[in-house]
């Protein structure tokens, strides 16, 4: 047998998936012959419960007699309503994100003295190891900044010397590390990229300890490192709002399996960093983003919301956008009338809109959000209301922002690190064993055939 070219292996590797198809495909009427919760959720999108958690709670809507009614949705960080911890550091006019990461890391509000010592060891905490940017970072970018982040996150271990010590204060200097240093690893992962993907002018700034995590990220992906302070307030609130969203969340709940299983802090802030990048979780923000780039070509009149109803009605249908039959940014698992998160930062984003003259854009997204759950209605079965998520707006607020789209999932990153870490504490103070969920065998037994009389 001769040699195998490119072409050869690929059109084997072709026929080989036709098996995969043929093999691995499940009657979708046996999850329910078996009753089994398809992505550990029921029919109305409820999760399995599969544990229990003290750092945040989601609450679609209103409790009565022990049961939730569909209502405004709820978010609790420690038992703090979201809307009473944003409004809190906005009417100090002060940053947020520093005490949000005080508040899920150690279970309470900080006074002001504990919250400048913790501003403190964050900012202490910025600088990556000596050589690391140009070790690790610069060789061997990638297109995918999630990639980098997971890569530089793997690679940190080898700088720790400490990195397998499970115990409380170990981990809790590893996540506050990461914590730090996530947002340098993100925007020095997106400079590299745009110097040898892009053949762009390579820029690479030094964290500042005066500012705050929202101030160092722009400052440290900026040319001429300036930013409004309205433009810095309104990435502290989205990294404020995407810090922590339950234990259940595709990538929280890996914190939790991976954590259990007695790994490394770098192997499982990895995993959880493979998990957000999907488009089905922090990858959708982009999603939203480019729909309606392609809406504002597609529909002459914005403020037509007969033309913007059709155009809906087309993504649907499969007729427009990618045909992948979605509205982006429209629906929660768990949230059905409204998202907390959503609310807040849709009624903030709008100062910046007027401050970036971006009005007609904020007004379609804002005819957008109101007229897609009675198009979505109209047109599917549905068990439960739909609302706009988190992602519907803070796309629009980094592009308002300036922010390249190959950051917009790293910055879900680099606020989900704090409740990720949060997690990961709480596994290992409060979980003695391995989460092993059992799946059914549904194939029947066959009888073994030997070599020889295999057709």
């Amino acid at each position: 047998m001769g040699e195998w070219n490119r072409y050869t292996t690929q059109t084997k590797i072709e026929e080989l998936s036709q098996l995969c198809r043929q093999n691995y495909r499940i009657d979708p009427e046996l999850y329910t012959k078996y009753d089994v919760k398809r992505g550990l959720r029921d029919i109305n999108g409820k999760g399995v419960c599969a544990g229990l958690t003290n750092v945040s709670q989601i609450i679609p809507g209103t409790e009565e007699n022990g049961e939730t009614k569909l209502g405004k949705g709820q978010l609790l960080f420690r038992g703090y309503h979201i809307e009473d911890l944003v409004n809190g550091f906005v009417s100090d006019n002060r940053f947020g994100y520093e005490e949000t990461v005080y508040l899920l890391l150690f279970g309470e509000l900080p006074s002001k003295e504990q919250l400048e010592d913790f501003s403190a060891l964050l900012r202490n905490c910025r600088t990556l190891p000596p050589s690391f940017t140009r070790d690790v970072i610069m060789k061997s970018p990638s297109e995918d900044m999630m990639n980098t982040l997971a890569k530089s996150v793997l690679a940190l271990y080898s700088y720790d010397h400490n990195p397998n010590d499970t115990s409380i204060a170990n981990v809790l200097r590893q996540c506050i590390q990461l914590i730090a240093q996530f947002p340098s690893i993100a925007v020095y992962g997106y400079q590299a990229f745009r110097y040898y993907k892009n053949d762009k002018s390579l820029f690479l700034h030094q964290p500042d300890p005066k500012l705050s995590a929202a101030e160092n990220l722009l400052s440290l992906l900026r040319n001429d490192q300036k930013f409004t302070q309205l433009e810095a307030k309104l990435l502290d609130l989205a990294l404020v709002l995407h810090a922590e969203h339950g234990g259940g969340n595709n990538s929280t709940f890996t914190v939790h399996v991976v954590s259990s299983s007695g790994t490394d802090t770098y192997s499982t802030m990895a995993a959880a960093l493979g998990s957000l990048k999907g488009p089905k979780h922090g990858g959708a923000n982009i999603k939203v983003v480019q729909m309606f780039d392609d809406m504002k070509e597609r529909v002459h009149d914005w403020k037509d919301e007969e033309e913007v109803s059709d155009y809906l009605r087309k993504l649907l249908h499969k007729d427009a956008f990618d045909h992948a039959g979605l509205i982006y940014g429209m629906g929660h698992a768990v949230y059905s009338q409204s998202d907390p998160r959503a609310t807040i930062l849709h009624s903030y984003a709008r100062q910046l809109a007027d401050e970036k003259h971006c009005a007609d854009e904020f007004a379609l997204y804002e005819t957008v959000e109101r007229l897609a759950p009675q198009i979505i209605a109209e047109e599917r079965r549905i068990y439960k209301g739909v609302c706009a998520n988190v992602d519907f707006y803070s796309g629009m607020v980094y592009r308002m922002l300036n922010l390249p789209n190959e950051l917009f999932t790293p910055i879900f990153a680099v606020a989900r690190i704090a409740g990720w870490s949060a997690h990961r504490l709480e596994e290992l103070l409060g979980a003695s064993k391995i989460i092993r969920p059992a799946y059914r065998a549904v194939k029947e037994w066959e009888d073994y055939t030997p070599l020889a009389g295999r057709e």
